[in-house]
């Protein structure tokens, strides 16, 4: 089955799907059966702000295949640009769906990244959500270029139907990019913190947070280090307000 083509609204030039939950993970499902490699961001304001300062990392943005609205920040620019789009798809939620699928499907995952108990604890957990999801193989985030050629062969092996990546978003999305064709993966995806949360490492913001759009203040009052990294929500806010309806009008 030929892929239908992913509505989307450009952010600032990155264009960002308008595509809701369920009907991602169709096109996911046809990614899957096409066989062929597919990278998905889960885009946030954050991203969005480094790749408008950083060439090389907007091309990563740019090449992917799919582009999800995970960030609110981003969802808020596209209402505020006058082009919304379905839903928030929150890259934790989307995992969690590809598995079901994946149950009917007999799919294998891979996963790699975070600290060895971090990824042996959140293959665990999935093995006993998912059961009917082959974990085919899980690699810790610890290791560096020098070893990239005998992880992307294990990967290759193993050969998964979905790559979750958990490296950090600036170090797991050009990865993937880099290795995309030679990985081989129907879907590849980064999923940032989300091994921690799957492992119990972590907990996820409360619900009322995600409502009201702010589980990134709550991970700011978990984690007050991450405030420099922050910095760039309240810079993005003011370049939306400021572009307006200009912003699915205007690039770099």
């Amino acid at each position: 089955m030929q892929q239908q083509t992913v509505p989307t609204v450009p952010i600032f030039g990155i264009p960002v799907s308008r595509l809701d939950m369920q009907h991602t993970v169709a096109w996911l499902t046809e990614a899957v059966d096409s066989g062929k490699p597919h990278q998905i961001i889960t885009a946030n304001p954050i991203m969005v702000m480094k790749a408008l300062e950083e060439p090389d990392y907007l091309k990563v943005m740019l090449d992917a295949e799919l582009l999800v609205p995970d960030g609110t920040g981003v969802v808020w620019a596209a209402e505020v640009a006058g082009m919304p789009v379905a839903e928030r798809v929150a890259g934790f939620d989307l995992m969690h769906e590809l598995f079901k699928v994946g149950e009917t499907r007999g799919w294998k995952a891979y996963l790699l990244g975070s600290t060895p108990e971090v990824i042996q604890a959140t293959a665990a957990r999935l093995k006993e959500l998912y059961p009917g999801v082959a974990i085919c193989g899980i690699r810790d985030g610890f290791f560096g270029p020098e070893q990239d050629e005998e992880v992307i062969r294990t990967i290759r092996e193993a050969a998964p139907d979905l790559l979750f990546v958990a490296r950090g978003a600036e170090t797991q999305e050009p990865w993937i990019a880099r290795h995309k064709e030679r990985l081989g993966v129907p879907v590849m995806m980064g999923v940032g913190g989300s091994f921690d949360v799957i492992s119990g490492k972590t907990k996820r913001a409360p619900v009322v947070f995600q409502k009201l759009r702010l589980e990134w203040f709550y991970r700011l009052l978990k984690e007050p280090s991450r405030y420099k990294r922050m910095l760039a929500l309240p810079k993005f806010a003011v370049k939306v307000l400021r572009a307006r309806e200009n912003v699915t009008k205007m690039g770099r």
